[in-house]
């Protein structure tokens, strides 16, 4: 069964087409990473998911069951994870606790999840640094035990090493039988993370495949310093795309096969070569046809949605 089924989703806000006729597949089980820069239309997916706001045409099914009609049922399954934390600021940690309990019941895990966030529940939210709130906000999601968690850039705030708490937490509870649906514009967190993944853009699914489908898509990052310097023209002739190039060091993208790539090259006198297989990032970027420089910025010239 999926976990979550979209089909022909639709939401515009008066000429923004903020979710343009999605359809989209999450299989129970799943770890799901959802990819796109800001405004492409990840928020404004997971709200209609949650029924937080209502779609203009489509249908959203979560285990088989409509979203809006049996949302109060599908509910007492859910966890979710906001993009910005909405907490009561005069309530402290146990405030919010005791809530979710009298909601969902006793929790088994919630001393284990304070350990593991390093969460002290007595200070008032107003307190509070940003990390704090978003460690309650995690505990608060998972203290249920839900059977599918919904998150929204979960760790904007985190230090890294909680980050990484956080990931070794999902990663535990999603083989204890947890489905996962996570927004992200962090490909690192996604690459290590997920299974399986979709990206939007401009409202639009581009992409949706398995973490393993997208690195045999076989990108390519050659970095060589030669000898000498070299005449670059012949490399873009043979299909050699040059992202960087400084006197006699460049870095060369090449897609699928490389071993012609390879063979022109032997022909130089080289002083180091280093080949690599493009990052998710490479890849994600590759399917928004933006280009990123050799100190990892990004061109300035492409929209940023």
């Amino acid at each position: 069964m999926n976990a979550i089924e979209i089909t022909n989703l639709k939401k515009y806000f008066g000429k923004v087409k903020a979710v343009d006729n999605i359809s989209l597949d999450v299989e129970e089980g799943d770890i799901f990473g959802f990819l796109g820069p800001n405004g492409a239309g990840k928020t404004t997916t997971i709200r209609l998911i949650l029924d937080f706001i209502h779609k203009q045409s489509g249908s959203i099914k979560i285990f088989g069951k409509d979203s809006h009609h049996n949302y109060p049922e599908i509910k007492r399954f859910l966890g979710y994870i906001p993009s910005e934390d909405t907490l009561y600021e005069n309530w402290n940690g146990y405030d919010h606790i005791n809530l979710y309990q009298g909601i969902y019941g006793k929790s088994k895990n919630l001393h284990e999840l304070l350990d593991i966030f390093d969460y002290n529940p007595s200070r008032k939210i107003l307190e509070l640094s940003s990390g704090n709130k978003r460690k309650l906000a995690i505990v608060l999601a998972l203290m249920h035990q839900p059977k599918l968690l919904i998150s929204d850039e979960p760790t904007s705030g985190l230090d890294p090493l909680l980050q990484i708490r956080f990931y070794e937490t999902l990663v535990k509870m999603n083989k204890e039988g947890m489905t996962i649906f996570m927004s992200s514009h962090n490909l690192t967190e996604v690459e290590k993370t997920c299974n399986r993944f979709a990206i939007i853009k401009d409202g639009k699914i581009i992409s949706s495949e398995k973490i393993s489908t997208l690195h045999d898509k076989k990108i390519f990052n050659i970095d060589v310093i030669f000898s000498k310097p070299v005449d670059s023209s012949v490399f873009q002739k043979a299909g050699m795309e040059i992202i960087s190039k400084d006197d006699t060091k460049f870095t060369f993208q090449v897609k699928k096969d490389i071993s012609n790539a390879l063979k022109i090259l032997s022909s130089y006198h080289l002083e180091n070569i280093e080949i690599n297989h493009a990052s998710l990032e490479d890849i994600f970027l590759e399917y928004y046809g933006v280009k990123k420089d050799h100190n990892n910025h990004v061109d300035n010239n492409q929209k940023n949605n």
